[in-house]
């Protein structure tokens, strides 16, 4: 009878290893899917739950089929939110919402809070054209440390007249990680702001993760690769 081989250990140890590996490689696609679907069908529950109360029964299809269909309060709530952008460009939805604006502008606490949120709901979704223009390097904190910032703007008003006026001004925001909707408001000569080519999301994607989520290089891409160097004689 002759001896086991000296193989089957190593063997043993690239099958589980062959394992292991596929299965990290299926948790890295499954989980973000996963994640995903879950996220949407808790947030269309949710919308669900504090929507659907205020519909009529004889509009909430369960009445009828029996059946709790998730996402009808989602629609109840665009349909609603379209009524309610068609009257507020009238001119009796602007007179009422000039009315009820000045009655909140009574209220001490409830004024601070609505502002608050009417100019934060206007900037993110009113005004698309107040978006970040463009990804930049500045120096931050000190010389030699570099930092990722967004350019928003030009300085205007006062800031722009009252800062030194031998350079253009431009108005930066520099987001902190990996909540990139804080951060700083900087005022910097343009003469000190590195463009970068990425795209504005691809420069999110890089803060939110720290650095592990890289974006391609768009310049290299567009150019063509120079030819090797080679050393001695051909033949």
């Amino acid at each position: 009878m002759l001896p086991p081989t000296q193989s089957e250990p190593p063997r043993r140890r690239r099958l589980i290893g062959m394992l292991r590996n596929n299965f990290i490689a299926g948790v890295v696609v499954i989980a973000p899917i996963a994640l995903t679907v879950w996220l949407i069908w808790a947030v269309v529950g949710w919308i669900d739950g504090w929507v659907l109360p205020f519909v009529p029964d004889r509009f909430n299809p369960e009445q009828y089929i029996g059946i709790n269909l998730r996402g009808v309060g989602v629609i109840f709530f665009i349909l609603f939110t379209f009524l309610v952008g068609a009257l507020a460009k009238g001119f009796v939805g602007r007179s009422l919402l000039r009315i009820g604006e000045s009655l909140v502008a009574r209220m001490p606490v409830v004024r601070s809070v609505y502002s608050g949120l009417k100019q934060i709901a206007e900037t993110v979704f009113a005004q698309t054209e107040t978006s970040f223009d463009q990804a930049c390097l500045i120096e931050y904190p000190r010389k030699g440390l570099w930092a990722l910032a967004f350019i928003s703007t030009q300085a205007k008003g006062e800031v722009a007249r009252k800062l030194p006026p031998e350079g253009d001004i431009v108005t930066v925001f520099l987001p902190t990680t990996p909540n990139p909707t804080s951060g700083f408001l900087l005022f910097l000569p343009r003469t000190d702001v590195i463009v970068l080519d990425m795209a504005v999301e691809d420069a999110a994607k890089l803060v939110i993760s720290a650095g592990l989520v890289t974006p391609p290089d768009r310049m290299a891409k567009a150019t063509p690769e120079a030819p090797s160097l080679r050393t001695g004689t051909d033949g």
